[in-house]
């Protein structure tokens, strides 16, 4: 979303550089930053569009400033303990919890993953996706728990990035969902694309969209007295869309356990089994778990495997589950 700002100067401000006062007056925005707006035209000055950052300026000039506030964002790096499963030179595994959102955003500036990967990190991340994502090389959803590969130097993150690119990346997730999926053990090809209803959601379309792949398996069908039919599923991505699983489960006609946004609203419970229903109402969000990642090491080229445990509000409802099926 972009911002237009606009000054008047004063006298006590003539003959200062454009970019010295711009940093001052939006604080905000560092100096870099500002030199950068300059440089891309986004700044005019009396009509006149400037591209020097070290133009001077005069009283009763009028400055213009177009922002991308997305842009603009200055990230302050967050003391956060992040799960670090592994780590070299070159790369970090993390174990992300439900909550915590990858990277500032509209609505999401502080206490994100990277908040924490400055914090601890500092300039020792990859910059290939900009200021706001330094080493992110993927994401998953805030409220999906699970394994994030985090590159720290930009040789690593193109390497990582073709591997993604070219879908040779093993992800794997598990998760608990209403009813059955038919057939048990399949694959789901479909268009994906922004809801045109609610632009925050995403849905299947047959005429336009994005690519997108999941392969699932069923391991257990839940069958249990007083409780609606539940299913746990292994499903391995060859695409990463936004939403991916949540939009195909959907699309198969069931829902996450906890998806408030894709999850089923007419799921019954006139006789539900007590014990289960207080597990699930204390499930912390969806119950999807990103278990498995899989990939070539961008520099010593050998395959490496990481799996990580389910967190504990989703392994409670799965345990309850098997004891109850007996």
């Amino acid at each position: 979303m972009d911002k237009t700002i606009e000054f008047l100067i004063k006298k006590k401000n003539s003959g200062e550089r454009l970019d010295v006062f711009l940093s001052k007056e939006i604080k905000d925005l560092t100096r870099s930053y500002v030199k950068k707006l300059i440089e891309k035209k986004k700044v005019t000055l009396n009509k006149i569009t400037k591209t020097s950052p070290s133009t001077k300026i005069r009283a009763e000039d009028k400055i213009v400033v177009n922002i991308n506030i997305e842009e603009s964002l200055k990230i302050i790096p967050n003391k956060i303990e992040l799960d670090i499963m592994y780590e070299d030179k070159d790369l970090l595994i993390i174990n992300k919890p439900k909550g915590m959102v990858v990277h500032p955003g509209a609505g999401n500036y502080k206490n994100t993953l990277v908040n924490a990967l400055l914090y601890r990190y500092k300039n020792n991340l990859s910059d290939v996706n900009g200021e706001l994502r330094p080493g992110i090389v993927h994401r998953i959803d805030k409220e999906t728990s699970g394994l994030l590969v985090v590159a720290k130097n930009n040789l690593s993150h193109s390497n990582l990035g073709k591997q993604f690119s070219e879908h040779s990346i093993k992800r794997k997730y598990q998760c608990l969902a209403w009813g059955t999926i038919r057939p048990l053990h399949g694959r789901i090809e479909t268009l994906i694309s922004r809801n045109k209803k609610n632009r925050q959601l995403m849905t299947v379309s047959d005429v336009s969209g994005k690519k997108a792949i999941t392969n699932y398996k069923t391991i257990k069908v839940f069958n249990i007295k007083d409780i609606p039919k539940i299913s746990l599923i292994e499903c391995e991505l060859e695409t990463g869309r936004t939403h991916q699983i949540r939009v195909h489960l959907k699309y198969k006609g069931t829902s996450l356990l906890g998806d408030k946004q894709y999850g089923k609203k007419n799921i019954k419970f006139k006789k539900i089994n007590k014990d289960f229903f207080t597990k699930l109402s204390k499930l912390d969000g969806q119950a999807l778990h990103a278990q498995t990642l899989e990939f070539v090491h961008p520099t010593n080229k050998k395959l490496v495997s990481f799996k990580s445990k389910l967190p504990m509000d989703f392994k409670k409802t799965l345990d309850l589950l098997n004891n109850l099926s007996g």
